[in-house]
């Protein structure tokens, strides 16, 4: 049966593949983005569909709408951008989700809240289970988005708890694929944009750091299964790709999969940036029945087109 279901963040990068999967499913979907970081590009095919509508809000401010489910993706996710205006970060994840929560118990809506991995720091257990509590430091650049997050969770089991609030907590691990922002700082777009452009490929540290690179296809799938598990079942449950990569060896295939004639370029490891980055995904396979299903050369040949395209078409 159809619903009425409200994506904030929807003009982001996970945000819009999600709201086009949901149209897909024949829902109403309310698209809410203030464009901080979302682009109205990545919903721009979708305007004229007569079951989605774009609304330009800021959810730091109440939102007044009737719905049956919220996908909570309202926030700046990479470095670069949530380290630009850390108190709006910070707000965005403390009182937006409160606004959020606050219209879920009101309309009786099922609301899943997108986490990240973050929320364990620089983690000091390998690979990181949900029941890691994590490393994080309060005080230092990166805590406006990992502690902004991690008092969301906190939010979001007080709802639960207090007014029976009906909830979802995914934690989200390095995602890639089209749409990604080209000046978002993160690995995969920085990389890729680099490698196409020929220009130095900038390695922070000496590259032996890990990361595990999750396509977007396959966290989509994930969130959307997530929505759909019984009441009894909140989570937070880990959605990634437990293959683990170096951060060089992912720029060496990038180069190869480009074709570029870039090099490496080393720069200072940035503070309180992870040494290592796995999910473990027992539960997800266990509750959901999911797992990943894009190999990583398959996930980055999509990206380089879309990116490869972007460039062009902006000269």
């Amino acid at each position: 049966m159809p619903k009425t279901v409200l994506v904030t963040g929807g003009a982001g990068f996970i945000g819009s593949h999600l709201v086009e999967k949901l149209l897909e499913q024949g829902n109403e979907v309310l698209c809410v983005d203030n464009f901080f970081t979302g682009s109205k590009r990545n919903i721009e095919h979708l305007l004229d569909n007569p079951h989605f509508e774009l609304i330009r809000h800021d959810i730091v401010f109440p939102l007044y709408v009737e719905v049956d489910e919220i996908y909570n993706f309202a926030s700046p996710a990479s470095p670069i951008h949530y380290q630009y205006n850390p108190i709006k970060t910070i707000k965005t994840n403390v009182i937006g989700t409160i606004n959020m929560l606050g219209l879920a118990k009101r309309t009786k809506a099922r609301i899943l809240q997108a986490s990240t991995s973050e929320v364990y720091g620089d983690p000091l257990v390998h690979p990181q289970p949900e029941t890691y509590y994590g490393n994080v430091n309060p005080l230092g650049p990166r805590a406006c988005y990992d502690e902004g997050k991690r008092a969301a969770e906190t939010l979001f089991m007080d709802y639960h708890r207090e007014n029976k609030v009906k909830i979802k907590i995914i934690r989200i691990f390095n995602t890639y694929g089209p749409r990604m922002h080209p000046n978002d700082g993160r690995v995969v777009s920085n990389f890729i944009v680099q490698a196409l452009r020929n220009e130095p490929i900038t390695i922070f540290g000496d590259g032996s750091q890990t990361r595990s690179f999750q396509y977007i296809d396959d966290l989509i799938r994930g969130i959307l299964l997530m929505m759909d598990t019984d009441d009894s079942f909140i989570g937070p449950v880990n959605l990634g790709n437990p293959q683990e990569f170096r951060i060089i060896d992912l720029a060496k295939k990038i180069v190869e999969l480009t074709g570029s004639r870039s090099k490496f370029k080393f720069l200072p490891l940035p503070q309180d940036d992870p040494k290592k980055r796995k999910p473990d995904i027992t539960l997800a396979k266990e509750k959901l029945g999911w797992s990943p299903r894009v190999s990583l050369d398959e996930g980055l040949i999509k990206t380089i087109e879309y990116f490869d395209k972007l460039l062009k078409s902006n000269g």
